[in-house]
């Protein structure tokens, strides 16, 4: 099931391992991009503030929140993994006290003793977390352009040094709940905060305009490029082969799939679950019903969330929010399949085969157009801009600080 893994993370919008391909990509580009247009300092300048804000990016918000989940929420004896959208529905959070494995049963009591602490507490973490790391960034963005200027002046002294050996006359040439538990839109905050503070602090027009290019291509296939690609993908791929692949990859790549078709497990799951119409009785099925099909395709694709050691039979972990819609999301998803094969001459071995090379494809086009354009397609972008402009003599920055330098020596 690695593969499977592979293909389901690398297609999970909620997911932070396909951005940091992404983001990888693009930095290297860019870099690269920046020692052939200007010299070895604009690489370096460039490499710190990429690859510096990617170690920001991807790592210092999830650092920050295990520290408050090991001491503020220690403190309070509160159980981090409880996620507080649950208080918003008290029936069914009363329900699953009594659903819920006896490993958890407690740490989802402290959660809703006292609603108003436990909201005020995960506000804290996620407000604490992203307000630390755009500290951060800052800081990084203080550090990399003072030493930039520190390294420039040492250049451009031993320049003029040389020059005034040689001759008198030198020459002279930047819905809060979906934020707080979505880890990607977290990032968003993050990034909003990075894009103002490049385009703020830029240092002149050719780091400006470096920037709205290299901000602009990152926002558009960092987040929202790859959802309409893989929508696009998913759309065309059904009209031409009359085959869904909007399933996770876990539930496409199992075995157990291919069973349930053959011996009529997955029709009557299905059906039993569409044929609820309210979040209680779905939440019944699922803790009456642990072997159906639904439930246990649900909890492969981490539609539902579950304990890895649990005591009993129903294993959901109700610290956790569930999304009724996207349970029921799934079974339709499975249904739609199911009525698509029905119609198909193939065997159904050929048929979900099919279906998983299909996904795999769309998955690997959907990487490969945001890499593309991030890593290759935006970098040359700047690169030609910089070749076409007439008044281009190198790294700005530098020349901006070599015609002060000289001024000042002049006097």
């Amino acid at each position: 099931m690695i593969t499977a893994k592979i293909y389901s993370v690398l297609g999970n919008p909620s997911s932070l391992v396909p951005l940091a391909i992404k983001d990888i990509a693009n930095s290297v580009g860019l870099t690269a991009g920046s020692y052939i247009t200007g010299d070895k300092l604009e690489g370096k300048d460039r490499f710190t503030d990429e690859f510096g804000t990617q170690g920001i990016w991807l790592f210092e918000i999830p650092a920050i929140k295990k520290v408050i989940d090991f001491t503020l929420y220690k403190l309070f004896k509160i159980d981090p993994k409880f996620d507080v959208r649950n208080l918003k529905h008290d029936k069914i959070l009363k329900k699953t006290v009594n659903y819920a494995d006896n490993s958890i049963k407690q740490s989802i009591l402290k959660g809703f003793a006292n609603p108003k602490f436990t909201k005020s507490l995960a506000l804290a973490k996620f407000g604490i977390s992203t307000a630390l790391t755009i500290m951060t960034y800052a800081g990084l963005t203080h550090y990399k352009q003072k030493q930039t200027k520190k390294a420039a002046e040492k250049e451009i002294l031993n320049e003029i040094k040389n020059n005034q050996t040689k001759t008198s006359n030198p020459a002279f040439q930047g819905k809060i709940s979906d934020f707080m538990f979505n880890p990607v839109k977290n990032l968003m905050i993050l990034d909003g905060a990075i894009t103002t503070e490049r385009l703020k602090k830029s240092r002149n027009k050719q780091e400006l305009t470096g920037y709205i290019i290299k901000e602009g291509s990152f926002w558009m296939f960092m987040y929202f490029a790859g959802g309409l690609i893989q929508k696009f993908l998913e759309k065309r791929t059904e009209k031409k082969h009359n085959i869904s692949i909007d399933l996770d990859s876990r539930v496409i790549e199992s075995a157990e799939l291919e069973h349930a078709f053959k011996n009529g497990e997955l029709e009557k799951s299905v059906n039993k679950v569409l044929s609820l119409n309210d979040n209680e009785k779905l939440l019944d099925f699922m803790h009456n019903n642990p072997e159906d099909f639904t439930v246990k395709m649900a909890k492969k694709s981490d539609v539902l969330p579950v304990l890895k050691n649990a005591s009993q039979a129903d294993n959901i972990d109700y610290r956790k929010f569930i999304d009724f819609e996207n349970f029921k999301k799934t079974a339709e998803k499975l249904k739609k399949l199911f009525n698509q094969y029905s119609g198909q001459s193939e065997n159904l071995t050929e048929f979900l085969n099919s279906v998983k090379k299909l996904k795999r494809h769309a998955v690997l086009k959907n990487m490969g157009a945001c890499i593309g354009f991030l890593g290759v397609i935006a970098p040359a972008v700047m690169v030609t801009l910089r070749k076409i402009d007439k008044n281009n003599k190198g790294f700005q920055v530098k020349e901006d600080l070599k015609k002060e330098l000289m001024a000042s020596a002049a006097k």
